[in-house]
């Protein structure tokens, strides 16, 4: 069943001396420099990131396809990655909701060396916050803008959106940039077509969504859209690069970093 934002039921923990960081399959493939990026902005606020070398998928391109034992068989391997009683940091979205909202139906009556029982997914599932989510309610994060003044546009996804609230908490990040201009794109909680597996299923109608979505981003006059996707990020970014447009995205992390640091933002290619 689908799963609406709970952030507002939850009950945020104090600053922690230690997290894990589920860097998602995506970023560690094609742009670990988000990660790294993510890792520093976690560690200049005095906290121990870990990075367990065995993650890799969080099992929901399966998933979302039907395939339930395959991704099961993913998932429990991703439990077992992050054994201490600690956070969960995920910097994508979609995967911490899949993780956070959807292991216990999958892996609930699981046995076995892995996993024991719903207890314990349980406790693993309450631990997974999404990257913006820690930031704003765990950290209270509250950055200095040491950028220069320009427009930008906040993309989120709408798995994210709906499961994890980052349209809540991105927003409230990049608000309190004292340099920055957060500009409200047309149909801005609009699906960009990505999806996943639904991208490869149905090309033509993911096609025709990204083209809407650049479209709409192109139209806000902006330097750079931000997301906390990189799934998104790289379907929009195609689509512009199809169309020529020199606009590009940037993962949050690393626009957060940048601007605190005051070095030069480039928009991820």
């Amino acid at each position: 069943m689908q799963q609406v934002n709970t952030q507002h039921l939850r009950n945020y923990p104090k600053k922690p001396k230690q997290v894990y960081l589920f860097g998602t399959c995506i970023v560690d493939s094609f742009f670990p420099d988000s990660g790294m990026d993510a890792i520093e902005l976690l560690e200049r606020e005095g906290i121990e990131v870990i990075y367990p070398q065995g993650q890799s998928c969080c099992g929901q391109p399966a998933y979302n396809s039907g395939y339930k034992e395959e991704a099961k068989a993913v998932a429990l391997v991703q439990v077992k990655q992050f054994p201490l009683d600690i956070p969960v940091v995920v910097i994508s979205g979609s995967c911490g909701g899949m993780m956070r909202h959807h292991y216990l139906d999958l892996l609930g009556d699981s046995v076995g060396d892995l996993v024991g029982n719903n207890a314990e997914i349980t406790n693993f599932c309450q631990r997974v916050f999404e990257f913006t989510e820690f930031l704003v309610h765990v950290l209270r994060l509250k950055p200095i803008d040491q950028g220069p003044k320009e427009r930008v546009a906040l993309h989120t996804s709408c798995a994210a959106r709906r499961e994890m609230g980052v349209h809540i908490t991105g927003n409230k990040l990049i608000s309190q940039l004292a340099n920055v201009e957060l500009v409200l794109h047309d149909y801005e909680s609009e699906c960009c077509g990505f999806g996943g597996t639904f991208a490869v299923k149905h090309a033509d109608i993911s096609a025709a969504m990204v083209a809407d979505k650049s479209k709409n981003l192109v139209a806000s006059d902006v330097v750079r859209y931000v997301s906390a996707d990189h799934g998104c990020m790289m379907n929009i970014n195609g689509a512009l690069d199809y169309q020529k447009e020199s606009l590009r995205g940037e993962h949050i992390a690393s626009y957060l970093l940048k601007r605190i640091k005051g070095t030069s933002a480039k928009a991820s290619l």
